[in-house]
């Protein structure tokens, strides 16, 4: 590889950096005339009650898109939502190769089947150990272990040096599913000279290592064989690992698995394609449960984040039509919450109490371990791999922080703490923010995409809190009132704290708004709709104490 020596190599996060989810990184090399882009990830994040309405939240990518003819590959480490989410959704916009392992390609193209209309994306394979060329990068893939199948870091070579992106990882010796983490690589590639190091955040607050999922698995193991009645196991549905932990249970149990959900047949039907289930018993679907005993029974299921519509709500609310849970029977949360999630989670565990179904979560057993590092394996990747930089990454403000500690109590040289669309020069000289880029948030809202501005998120939100009036006035030839104005009201209370009825109090207001005006001024529709509307919208502050959106519709002969 030939070194430009006006060529600059740099890394510019679009997503990931300050927040949870939404992982987009592009890294670049190259004159800045001519510099061309790759781009690792390509997630989505979840929307919380603040955005009504909205289905997902996008990273907003207009600097790639608008240098797409140098943008030369999308490689993806791994297919959790948060990192490959968002490709059917943002690769039309930027159309360059894709770069995945078969899991992901396979997950990518059953989710493509159940969404109309999701463009058909050409994906390039590639497994752990594999070297491949995108645009002026030489691409490792390096085997690590993560709670999904084929998870992978990505050494990534230039002329101007070698960054390591860590990808989702963890240290595991006995992971239920694939090889562990490859230490005698990520060493070799330490001692070839690593540059940089942008790496995974998510436990840096976490003393200690990670428990193994072979210890999960016999935890989950003993749980099953000892229950009474049903088990009903809700985790992620990526987590092909645990779900095959909970299959191998239930079979030694004598007990038969039941799945629920989309996203978990979905799931498991591309895991058994690739053999990943291979050896366990046929899955049983929502029809078989009424032959299933009690004592039996096994159930998968999705809604370990407390999705109101996913299985596990609907089981909660006894509302399924083909499977119930009953007194006595077991929940067991094998999952973690993510943040913003706790109510609904909450929620669901209360009605299941409350119907004497029992709710066992971790902390009181050993039903989940996470899928990324705490501070002792961070410190371990760091005396392998020993890079002159360190970036902390996937993480909130807290979690970058306490990594950005840990790598200089490390003995990095380096430690740069960014956030979302920071340009940050590698290489050449000493490593440094060398501008700003626009970033920000889209939402994916129906079959639509845009800022909160165009898709009317903000609108929404401000209807969600104070509601909404609609007023027509309707006038005579004669500019007078020809009865009183229509009013529809959404989302306002019925009566004031008098018991006065509120559409009377803004009738009221409206009309008395109508006629303060003078006669001859009520040819100037724009002058009657604006009294209106601040009259009507005054008075419900007055009767409420909140200001609700008002609109007024003026007619006249």
């Amino acid at each position: 590889m030939t070194h430009d020596k006006d060529a600059e190599l740099l890394f510019c996060p679009l997503g990931g950096l300050g927040e949870i989810g939404m992982n987009f990184a592009l890294y670049g090399y190259g004159p800045e005339d001519s510099r061309e882009w790759i781009v690792v990830d390509c997630g989505v994040s979840f929307a919380g009650p603040e955005m009504p309405g909205v289905d997902l939240v996008l990273p907003d990518i207009r600097f790639i898109e608008e240098q797409r003819l140098r943008l030369k590959g999308i490689v993806i480490t791994h297919a959790h939502e948060d990192h490959y989410g968002a490709l059917l959704d943002l690769w039309p916009r930027l159309k360059a190769p894709v770069y995945a392992t078969a899991f992901t390609a396979s997950l990518l193209a059953a989710k493509r089947e159940g969404e109309p209309g999701a463009p058909d994306i050409p994906v390039t394979l590639f497994k752990a150990g594999d070297r491949f060329s995108v645009g002026p990068f030489e691409i490792e893939a390096i085997n690590v272990t993560h709670s999904i199948p084929e998870p992978v870091a990505l050494a990534i070579r230039s002329p101007a040096g070698t960054v390591l992106h860590t990808g989702d990882w963890k240290i595991d010796a006995t992971p239920v599913l694939g090889a562990p983490t490859d230490e005698a690589r990520l060493r070799a590639i330490g001692d070839e000279g690593v540059l940089a190091m942008i790496a995974d955040s998510t436990n840096a607050m976490r003393d200690g290592i990670s428990p193994s999922e072979r210890e999960v698995s016999a935890s989950l193991a003993k749980i099953i064989a000892e229950a009474p009645g049903r088990v009903a196991v809700t985790t992620f549905s990526s987590n092909v690992g645990r779900i095959r932990a909970v299959a191998e249970a239930a079979r030694d149990a004598g007990r038969q698995v039941l799945l629920m959900g989309r996203s978990m047949r979905r799931v498991v039907e591309v895991a058994d394609e690739l053999e990943y289930l291979e050896g366990l018993p046929p899955f049983l679907s929502e029809q078989d449960f009424g032959y299933i005993p009690r004592e039996k029974a096994v159930i998968i299921l999705t809604g370990s984040q407390g999705e109101p519509r996913a299985a596990l709500a609907r089981l909660s609310r006894d509302e399924h039509p083909a499977v119930s849970l009953s007194k006595g029977d077991m929940v067991i949360f094998s999952s973690r919450s993510i943040p913003g999630n706790e109510k609904g989670i909450i929620e669901i565990k209360n009605a299941l109490i409350d119907r004497g179904i029992r709710v066992l979560e971790d902390g009181e057993a050993l039903v989940h371990v996470s899928g990324h590092p705490r501070r002792r394996e961070m410190k371990e990747m760091y005396e392998w791999v020993r890079p002159q930089i360190a970036v902390p990454a996937h993480g909130e403000a807290a979690h970058l922080v306490a990594h950005a500690a840990l790598a200089r109590e490390a003995g990095v040289k380096t430690v740069l703490s960014v956030r979302n669309g920071a340009m940050v020069q590698l290489a050449p000289g000493p490593a440094m923010v060398v501008d700003e880029v626009p970033v920000g948030r889209l939402y994916k809202d129906g079959r639509l995409i845009g800022t909160p501005e165009e898709t009317g998120i903000v609108e929404r939100r401000r209807l969600s809190f104070v509601g909404h009036i609609a007023v027509h006035v309707e006038m005579t030839a004669k500019l007078a009132l020809r009865d009183d104005p229509d009013m529809v009201i959404l989302g306002l209370p019925q009566e004031d704290e008098e018991g006065d009825e509120m559409e009377d109090i803004l009738i009221d207001a409206a009309v008395d708004a109508f006629e303060s005006i003078p006669p001859k001024r009520r040819g100037d529709v724009e002058t009657v709709r604006e009294a209106v509307r601040r009259a009507v919208r005054f008075a419900a502050a007055d009767a409420w104490g909140k200001k609700p959106i008002v609109t007024v519709f003026v007619s006249k002969p």
